[in-house]
C-alpha cells in the first residue's frame, strides 16, 4: 500500500489502526462494532499488504488525536475543547479535529430512529409532546415521517407539521436528554455547534411521501391555521403536475423506469398539459400502447390513479437524488391540487 494516510479512505485507515491495536486489543474492539462493520474492516485488512512505518505513524496520530477530540468534548465541552485542543495540535489542527469529530457525531444522532420500523416508531412517538415529535421526525427518515404523520390525530398533526417546519436548531444537551428517554441503547450525543435540522424543505420532502389524498387533507387543515407556512410548502414540494415543467430529457428518462400500467392508470386522472408531455416523450408504439390501456380503462377509482401517479413521482424523485434529472420548481402558482 503506497498511498498516504491522507489519501486512505475511512475504512482503510479504521483497517491501519486495528492492525496497529493487535489481535487482542482489536477483538475487544469488534464487539462494539455491527456485524456489516466487522466484516467490511476484515476484508479492508484482507487486503491491506504494507504500510510505511510514516503511513502508519500519520495513522495513529490523527486517530489519537481525534479520540482525544471527542473526549475533551464530551468532559468539558466546547470551549474548554478548544483551549485544550489548541495547546496540543496548534489552532489549525486543533479546528479541523474538531470539524471532523462534530461531522461524525451529527451522523449517528438519532441513529436508532432511522433504523426503527416505522409502525414501531409511532408507537414510540404517538403519546410525547408535540415538540419531541417534531425533532425526532427530523431526524427520521422523509418516509418514516410522512407515515408516522399520517397516522397522527388531525390536531397533533398540524401542530407536529408547524413545529418541523419551523426548527431550526437544537442544543446539544436537549438532543441528548430526548435521545436518552427514547432509547437507553444509544450513548449520549454531544455535538461540537448547535445542530441544523428540521425546516420547511423538510417538511416538504416528508409531503412528497404523503399519499394524495392525506396531502390534500393536510393543506387544508394548514390553510386555516397558517396558509403562510402551507405555501411555503407547497412551493418546495414536487407534485405529480409539476412533471409539465421537466425538460424532455428528464421526461424520457423517467418514463424509461416506469410500469406502462401505471402511465395508464395515472395519465387517466391527469391534466391534459401532463398527458401531452408524456405523449410528447414516448415512442409512437409506447404511446399507442398507453393510449390504447387507457381507452379500455373505465371507473378508475381515484385512489388507484393518485397511487400510480405517486410512484411515477417516487421514480422522479429517486433519479433526482442519483444525479440522473433536474427537477424544477417552477410554475407552482400553477399546480391543481
Amino acid at each position: 500500500m503506497s498511498t498516504t494516510s491522507g489519501q486512505l479512505t475511512q475504512v482503510q485507515r479504521a483497517a491501519a489502526v486495528i492492525v496497529a491495536l493487535g489481535a487482542e486489543q482489536a477483538s475487544e474492539v469488534y464487539k462494539y462494532l455491527r456485524e456489516d462493520e466487522v466484516e467490511q474492516l476484515s476484508v479492508e485488512i484482507s487486503k491491506m499488504e504494507r504500510m510505511s512505518a510514516e503511513e502508519l505513524e500519520n495513522t495513529m496520530e490523527d486517530f489519537y488525536g481525534l479520540c482525544v477530540t471527542k473526549q475533551v468534548i464530551s468532559e468539558g465541552g466546547v470551549e474548554y475543547a478548544k483551549d485544550v485542543l489548541e495547546k496540543a495540535f496548534g489552532a489549525q489542527q486543533a479546528t479541523a479535529y474538531m470539524e471532523r469529530v462534530s461531522k461524525s457525531i451529527k451522523t449517528k444522532a438519532f441513529d436508532f430512529v432511522r433504523k426503527a420500523d416505522s409502525k414501531n416508531l409511532l408507537n414510540l412517538l404517538q403519546n410525547e409532546h408535540p415538540q419531541t415529535i417534531a425533532l425526532v421526525l427530523s431526524y427520521a427518515r422523509a418516509d418514516q415521517a410522512s407515515y408516522i404523520i399520517a397516522e397522527l390525530p388531525s390536531q397533533l398533526r398540524i401542530d407536529v407539521i408547524e413545529r418541523i417546519a419551523k426548527l431550526d436548531r437544537a442544543s446539544p444537551e436537549i438532543l441528548s436528554i430526548v435521545e436518552n428517554t427514547l432509547s437507553q441503547k444509544v450513548e449520549s450525543i454531544v455535538s461540537v455547534d448547535l445542530v441544523d435540522l428540521g425546516g420547511v424543505n423538510y417538511i416538504a420532502d416528508i409531503m412528497n411521501y404523503v399519499d394524495r389524498s392525506m396531502e390534500k387533507k393536510i393543506f387544508d387543515e394548514l390553510n386555516v391555521k397558517d396558509p403562510i407556512l402551507a405555501e411555503d410548502i407547497r412551493k418546495l414540494m414536487f407534485v405529480f403536475e409539476d412533471i409539465a415543467f421537466l425538460d424532455e430529457m428528464s421526461v424520457q428518462r423517467f418514463i424509461r423506469d416506469t410500469d406502462t400500467k401505471d402511465l395508464a392508470v395515472a395519465l387517466k386522472g391527469a391534466t391534459q398539459d401532463v398527458q401531452s408531455v408524456f405523449f410528447k416523450n414516448m415512442s409512437k408504439r409506447m404511446g399507442e400502447t398507453v393510449q390504447s390501456d387507457m381507452d379500455y380503462l373505465h371507473n378508475v377509482r381515484m385512489s388507484d390513479v393518485e397511487q400510480a401517479q405517486q410512484r411515477i413521482v417516487a421514480i422522479i424523485r429517486k433519479l433526482e437524488e442519483e444525479g440522473e434529472i433536474v427537477i424544477s420548481k417552477g410554475g407552482k402558482d400553477e399546480v391543481i391540487a
